[in-house]
């Protein structure tokens, strides 16, 4: 057997290219010893008069040869300490202009000194002059590249033709970095602001060309390919307005990150974002006193059930930011417990989090928790929310839902928890489904507890939230990255929507608002139609609805209804010291029947009875069936 030989490599050095940094810091210590050698020639030349035939006989010119060389050692090496051989010459700003300054008079200042003790006596005209034009030409150097990169670029670069929204601070930002930008594959061919004193200017070489009465003239007459709005400063409602304008176009949408994010360098207009449905929601963004929450959080063991889930993983990114004493996620479905877990980790290194994996169902499983930690404050998330898929297996909805809710409750009563607050929906309102009929029970268990129990138990109730797992936001994305066609189950179906963020942060402060008994019921803004939504959510892509996406109409699904309710009719509403929270009045449960029923549902749950729908509507007496269509 022949002894294995490893393959011999030749290593061939390669010769390093000199990189484009070198070669512009090379080219601008040229120019710069042009800059300082002409910069002392013109000074003694201005100085005589422009009497080149005196100024050859003098002293003063030979003093001037013979200081040159030191002259230019000094003028390199007090530049290198200003740094100004690092700076990028496309960014050139008004303080770099200051900074060259400086740096010429401490050069000017030298070259004073050292000619006296080198008694090489010149006029003192000869230095104010020399200054004044060595500052000049070397700002004149650093600007010149700026100024003809910028309209080089511009005239000459192609990319799409677009209008640029917003003249102000964050408008000046996005239009100079897309400007000085070689990657940017915009070309700002005019822009619109709505203030009538710019009106006619223009900014960075653009005309400004009116208010947003301009919008469609402009995009029409100049044949705008997209549309860059540059106003984070706007409310939602002024956003939305300038969109729905865009959006008789055909342009492609794209919004700026907020402006602090681009003035602290954090993001830059390469991460421009498209517009999104958010930015239509018609309403500003959810403001909420913070200070009142971590009055109730701060330092307290906080349990939330479903804490990987959608809301839940919000409910302990917030919490977690308000210094919880321990923060524990609770969820069957490991993978998303620990995604969660590790995100906190991360960005909260000293909070004690603990991750425990297991089902609102398991009682005993909840009884070890409890005892182990002893949570003051329950947020109860976990939950079975897909309505179609309970109808087929309304059992596990009732076991889920309903009796890991009275799991969940019981152990908060015996652990001496604090408070318990339930995640509940706006399908519990006069359900049409068996989904909206157990989160209605939910809400009875919680009311009933509330009466026997030192613990304050409460419920907050919303509509659909943006981006939240199964909902409809990501199934038309997906829908429409594929190409189509997107699902809408009817024309006139409604549904009311809300951030994440924005939800968790009101039912954070609801529970602070607490008293025991409580279904909270947050304002969730105006009715979203979603054929609307869909054939908006295509348009933002950059299609045409029923042209390039066709949009089709599958009839509503098991348990579905046109409209959803926030509240019952006889629960009316009591305000609170925030406008998008209310309190809906608790409507009377008869216990004994409650308990009763409760015991047969149990029976039937463990049968996995198809009978389970008959004593759901035997429970929750305003269940019906749903509208067809």
């Amino acid at each position: 057997m022949k002894e294995y030989k490893a393959p011999t490599i030749a290593y061939k050095p390669q010769r390093r290219k000199v990189s484009t940094r070198v070669w512009r810091v090379l080219l601008l210590i040229l120019a710069d010893i042009i800059a300082l050698s002409a910069a002392s020639f013109l000074a003694l030349v201005l100085d005589a008069n422009l009497d080149f035939v005196s100024l050859a006989k003098s002293t003063y010119l030979s003093n001037a040869l013979r200081f040159t060389p030191l002259y230019l050692v000094i003028g390199i090496a007090v530049f290198a300490l200003f740094k100004l051989y690092n700076s990028l010459w496309e960014y050139a700003s008004f303080d770099e202009a200051l900074h060259i300054l400086a740096a010429c008079v401490v050069v000017d200042v030298l070259s004073f000194i050292l000619m006296k003790l080198f008694k090489l006596k010149m006029p003192m005209s000869y230095h104010v002059l020399n200054g004044i034009l060595l500052a000049a030409m070397i700002i004149a150097i650093r600007f010149s590249y700026r100024l003809l990169r910028r309209n080089w670029l511009h005239t000459n670069r192609g990319g799409r033709r677009t209008l640029l929204i917003g003249a102000g601070r964050s408008g000046l930002i996005t239009l100079t970095d897309l400007q000085a930008s070689k990657n940017a594959d915009n070309k700002i061919i005019a822009i619109v602001d709505d203030d009538p004193s710019k009106w006619g200017q223009h900014l960075m070489g653009v005309r400004i060309v009116g208010g947003r009465d301009k919008i469609l003239e402009t995009v029409k007459k100049r044949s705008i390919e997209e549309i860059i709005i540059a106003i984070p400063s706007a409310t939602n409602i002024q956003r939305r307005e300038i969109i729905d304008i865009c959006r008789e176009t055909d342009c492609k949408l794209r919004i700026i990150p907020s402006l602090i994010q681009l003035s602290n360098g954090e993001v830059s207009i390469s991460q421009m974002r498209n517009v999104q449905i958010e930015d239509l929601l018609g309403r500003d963004s959810v403001k909420v006193d913070l200070s009142g929450i971590m009055d109730y959080v701060k330092g307290r063991t906080i349990l939330v059930t479903g804490g990987g889930g959608s809301i839940g993983s919000e409910l302990c990114r917030q919490i977690a930011a308000n210094e919880p004493k321990a923060l524990l996620i609770f969820d069957i479905y490991e993978n998303n417990a620990y995604d969660i877990q590790m995100e906190l980790k991360r960005k909260y290194p000293e909070l004690k989090l603990e991750a425990l994996i297991g089902s609102v169902r398991d009682r005993d499983r909840l009884d070890a928790v409890f005892e182990a930690y002893h949570p003051d404050y329950v947020f109860h998330a976990a939950a079975h929310k897909h309505v179609p898929l309970m109808e087929v297996s309304p059992n596990e909805a009732i076991k889920n839902n309903v009796f890991g809710t009275l799991n969940v409750a019981r152990a908060a009563d015996e652990y001496h928890a604090k408070r318990m607050l339930l995640i509940s929906t706006d399908k519990a309102v006069n359900p049409t489904n068996v989904m909206g009929a157990s989160k209605r029970i939910c809400e009875m268990i919680v009311q009933t507890m509330n009466n026997h129990s030192e613990t304050e138990y409460v419920a907050v109730r919303f509509g659909n939230v943006l981006g939240s797992n199964g909902s409809v936001i990501p199934l038309f994305k997906k829908q429409i990255e594929q190409g189509g066609p997107v699902t809408v189950t009817h024309r006139d179906i409604i549904r009311y929507f809300m951030t994440i963020p924005e939800a968790v942060s009101l039912v954070l402060q609801a529970g602070a608002y607490a008293k025991g008994g409580e279904i909270f019921v947050l304002d969730m803004g105006k009715p979203v139609r979603i054929d609307e939504l869909a054939r908006n959510m295509i348009k933002l892509s950059g299609f045409e609805p029923d042209v390039d996406i066709h949009i089709t109409y599958t009839g509503l699904r098991p348990g579905e209804k046109l409209f959803e309710e926030l509240l019952m009719d006889e629960e009316g509403m009591t305000k609170t010291d925030n406008e998008l929270i209310y309190i809906g009045h608790p409507i009377d449960v008869d216990e004994k029947e409650f308990t009763a029923g409760l015991k047969r549902l149990h029976d039937l749950c463990e049968k996995n009875s198809p009978r389970i729908r008959d004593e759901v509507k035997r429970i929750v007496k305003t269940y019906h069936e749903p509208s067809k269509g």
